[in-house]
Parts: C-alpha cells; sequence; structure tokens
C-alpha cells in the first residue's frame, strides 16, 4: 500500500502547469476525508504532507483528563496512557501522537487510494481544458497517433490527446501514423467529464496564423489581415493593408520570389494563394478580387449588395476560374453578389443573346454556358469543342448541337 501511494505521489508531482498548492489541498482534502470516515472529525489533526519526497504524516491531537472522565477516545487521552509516553504529562494539556496508516485498514487505503487517483484525473482534465480553452486559434503541432476514417488522432508534446475530424482536413491531406502535424485549435468542449480538443487545417484561422508565423510584419502589426476565404486545398483569397505608406503589404507577404508564400502554400498542399491589397474602394476592392482578371468595367448595386463586371472575351475563363473558384471566393472577400459579362464594346451588333434560344436549347445547358461567361451566341463559337468540353459539364455531343443550332442563325 505505502508503494502504491509513493506512486500516487509521483504521478502527482510529474503533473505540469499546476501549482503545490493546489496538490497539497487535494491530498489533504482526500486524507480528511478518511478521518472523517474512521474517527467522525478531522478537527484535532494534523496533516503533513512532503511532495518531493512522496511521503506523509498524521497527528492527532488529544486532551489528557482524569482516567474516570474520558469520553472520547479521539479527542481525549487517559493520564494514565498519557504518562506512558511522557510522565511529566498534566491534566489539561495536550498530547500528540501520530497516526500510522496501518490502523486505517486495507479498505480504508484502498478507498484512499483510489480517491487519490479520482481526483488526479480531474485535475489533468482540468488542466487540459484550461490550457486548450486558453489556446482556441492557435496553431499546435503534434504527432499522429492514429488515423481512422473519419478522424485522425493526435498527441501533442505533453500526451495530450487532440482529435482532427476529417472534415477539418484538406481534402488532399495524408498522413500516416508518426506523421508531425500542424493544425489550428478550433474548439475545446467536455464530452462526458472528457476534454475534447478538436483541430483543424480547413478554417480561415489556420492561414491567417500560418501568415502571423511567415510574415514579421503582419506579427508586428505592421501589416493587417483585413479578411481570408478560401476553399482548402484548392484556393484561398486573402485580402492585407498596411498602414505605414513605406510597407507594401502584398510584397512584405509574398516576400522575394515568393520566399515567404511558397512555405504556405506547400503546408496547405499547393493551395493557390491571392494577396491582394485591401481598400475601402468597393469597385476597385472588386477588380482586385477578382485577380488574375483584368476587368474592363464595373457597375454597382449598393442596395442589392451585387456587382455587375464586364471583361474582354478573354478574360471571362479567368474571372470565373477553374470550377469558379475564383468568382466564388472574390464574391465572398468583398461581401458582393458577382456576375460576369462579356464587354459590351466587343459584341458584334449581329450577336445574338443566348437566351434567345431557349425555345431550342435547354434552360439548363444555358445555365452551364453562362456560367463560364459565354452569354451569347458568337461567345460559345468562338470557344472550340475541347475547350466547352473542359469548362462546361456538357458532354461533347450537347456541345455539336448546341453549335449547330448557334451557327444556323447566322448563315
Amino acid at each position: 500500500m505505502a508503494t502504491n501511494l509513493a506512486e500516487i505521489f509521483s504521478e502527482f508531482k510529474e503533473l505540469k502547469n499546476i501549482d503545490r498548492a493546489t496538490m497539497m489541498s487535494v491530498f489533504e482534502d482526500v486524507f480528511r476525508g478518511l478521518l472523517l470516515k474512521k474517527y467522525g472529525t478531522d478537527t484535532n489533526f494534523d496533516i503533513i504532507i512532503n511532495i518531493d519526497k512522496g511521503n506523509f504524516e498524521i497527528w492527532r491531537n488529544r486532551e489528557v483528563v482524569e482516567n474516570e472522565e474520558m469520553t472520547d477516545e479521539n479527542l481525549q487521552i487517559r493520564l494514565s496512557d498519557a504518562q506512558l509516553i511522557d510522565e511529566d504529562y498534566e491534566v489539561g494539556e495536550e498530547v500528540t501522537d501520530e497516526v500510522k496508516l496501518e490502523s486505517f485498514g486495507r479498505r480504508m487505503i484502498l478507498s484512499l487510494r483510489q480517491n487519490l487517483t479520482s481526483r488526479i484525473l480531474e485535475l489533468e482534465k482540468d488542466n487540459v481544458y484550461s490550457k486548450y480553452s486558453d489556446r482556441i486559434g492557435e496553431i499546435v503541432v503534434g504527432e499522429v497517433y492514429q488515423v481512422w476514417k473519419k478522424e485522425i488522432l493526435v498527441i501533442d508534446d505533453e500526451g495530450n490527446e487532440l482529435i482532427m475530424p476529417k472534415s477539418e482536413q484538406i481534402a488532399t491531406d495524408y498522413f500516416r501514423k508518426g506523421d508531425t502535424l500542424r493544425a489550428v485549435v478550433i474548439k475545446v468542449e467536455m464530452r462526458n467529464n472528457t476534454p475534447q480538443i478538436v483541430l483543424s487545417r480547413t478554417s480561415p484561422v489556420f492561414l491567417e496564423r500560418l501568415f502571423e508565423l511567415e510574415v514579421p510584419e503582419i506579427f508586428d502589426g505592421l501589416i493587417t489581415i483585413k479578411k481570408i476565404v478560401r476553399i482548402p486545398g484548392e484556393r484561398a483569397k486573402i485580402a492585407v493593408e498596411s498602414y505605414d505608406e513605406r510597407v507594401d503589404p502584398v510584397g512584405a507577404c509574398v516576400g522575394m520570389k515568393g520566399s515567404r508564400i511558397h512555405g504556405i502554400v506547400r503546408e496547405l498542399r499547393n493551395e493557390n494563394i491571392d494577396v491582394i491589397n485591401y481598400t475601402s474602394n468597393i469597385q476597385l476592392y472588386i477588380i482586385r478580387a477578382l485577380s488574375p482578371a483584368k476587368v474592363s468595367s464595373i457597375t454597382i448595386h449598393e442596395r442589392d449588395k451585387k456587382a455587375e463586371v464586364y471583361l474582354k472575351p478573354d478574360q471571362v475563363s479567368l474571372a470565373i476560374g477553374k470550377s469558379g473558384l475564383n468568382i466564388k471566393l472574390a464574391s465572398q472577400l468583398t461581401g458582393y453578389e458577382i456576375d460576369v459579362y462579356r464587354d459590351i464594346g466587343d459584341r458584334d451588333e449581329e450577336d445574338v443573346d443566348i437566351e434567345e434560344f431557349a425555345d431550342e436549347i435547354e434552360n439548363w445547358v444555358i445555365d452551364e454556358l453562362k456560367a463560364i461567361g459565354c452569354d451569347t451566341a458568337k461567345s460559345v463559337l468562338e470557344l472550340s469543342v475541347e475547350d466547352l468540353v473542359k469548362r462546361t459539364d456538357l458532354e461533347e455531343e450537347t456541345i455539336q448541337e448546341v453549335r449547330r443550332i448557334l451557327t444556323e442563325e447566322f448563315e
């Protein structure tokens, strides 16, 4: 039993971030609970605990009374018994003697050990919960301990268990047991009295923290990140602003020959990152957000939070981007619904709006073509069949039929 208790002391001693006063308090509470069970009171006991050495002492204080006047063996001691300890004791004095652990009996000692173990586990859980509650939004580094279908179990440098669900992993992430992983803490909660720390690599906060690590000007506050939007593993847009005219926010974030941003791109599995100079001029902001496309003109509808953007024919596909990602992120970044149109100035007077063919071409096919910026007959005919197959979800036969219908219009 003594060995078992020594092990518990040792466990307690190894707990980090738990102060000595808390340790002492827990041990004393458990020992006093034991005394209450055995003696009905703990008020006349002194408990001395030595955390470092892993031992303790329990001393009982009792008043010396005449032999025939003793009523409570726990609080009082007969004069004859006291004089066996020291013959100089007199009635009214206090006798202090040590209570040995063995005197409690095996069952009570087992109960003591269980209570101590339980309190240690509670403290560990509370400590982990408190520690990570303060670290929400911070990047942590851990080792992949177990990979399951729906989540990954990660162990930090103190042996705490962290969880990263599949939904918080980049689609192209691939981890094996033993790999080192970086992620941001997004949520900490208690489940069944156990802290659950949830990590994420898809959160915009993760990208923000990576920029803080790579770009000293952001960490120092010279450059401010205004907003981040991303489709994890595919593309991201980040708007930055500098209050110091001498600092180029975009240049500082990208670094010499892309030195700073390359590390972030690699960490995010080659996610394409556009860094944009923030401005309160909404027209200019939308134009920058649609980069790398070059906008010819733009019309803003403030009330509806909509923007009509006109581009040269060769810029339309750039503005929309692969699978529509560029325009989608630009809308999220600016807060405006963006509609892209071919520049009217370049439109042939004889050209016909594709909506005019609704009686011959199904609406869903027209919507597919408009989604890639082909809103007129000639804009469709200017693209090859191969290009249209790549950019839309339409079958080659469907495209051939559409081109036939549109071609007849100009014959």
